[in-house]
């Protein structure tokens, strides 16, 4: 092989493995997107779409009558409605990361918040220029720096369903990435959120 061919072999392959490796490390994201579209104000939408474009899920229930049923596939990053035995509704999700797991098993909604912000995890920001100084707070170890303040993240439509675990509007970065919540896309999110009560069983496996 001669030298010219070598080095359009280092090209191709450099760009392959640049094109599968992750962009930056695979931590929460819990406020990606948060800064950019609110501002330090915490007005407007809470997060961009889905980092992959996302052709799986769907609502297909508003007809349909029968118990309510969520069916939570780690290994698929899925979660499924049923009405009865009817599947109704398929949304992807976002789970537990390796630090943060969701636990498998089974569970009921337990409490429902249209306006829920988490108690433990958010951003903390310049008090003065609103600048994002860390994106990824757990408020119960980290303390508030000089001249910052701190944000909550924000959880539309928070279904609880176990301690401080629930499913809630996110971001999907492609990969199980959350604090232990069961992330989903908003219009997703608001599909289960009307259509469960609470005693709603969710299983996870």
């Amino acid at each position: 092989m001669n030298t010219l061919a070598r080095r359009s072999l280092f090209t191709v392959l450099t760009a392959v493995m640049v094109s599968c490796t992750p962009s930056g490390p695979q931590k929460s994201d819990y406020l990606l997107g948060y800064e950019r579209n609110n501002g330090p104000t915490g007005a407007g939408a809470h997060h961009p779409a889905p980092a992959i474009p996302d052709d799986i899920s769907y609502w297909d229930g508003d007809n349909v009558s029968g118990p309510p049923l969520i069916k939570i596939s780690r290994p698929q990053q899925k979660a499924y409605f049923y009405k009865g035995n009817v599947l109704v509704g398929v949304s992807k999700i976002s789970s537990g990361n390796e630090d943060h797991g969701t636990p498998p098993g089974r569970y009921k909604i337990i409490e429902k918040d249209a306006d829920h912000h988490s108690s433990a995890y958010g951003c903390f920001k310049d008090k003065a220029t609103g600048a994002m100084l860390n994106d990824n707070v757990d408020i119960r170890t980290d303390k508030i720096p000089p001249g910052a303040i701190y944000y909550p993240a924000p959880m539309p439509n928070f279904m609880r369903f176990s301690g401080g675990m629930g499913m809630h509007t996110g971001y999907l970065p492609g990969y199980a990435a959350s604090h232990g919540c069961i992330r989903m896309p908003d219009h997703m999110s608001k599909h289960f959120y009307d259509n469960v009560q609470l005693g709603t069983p969710v299983i996870i496996e």
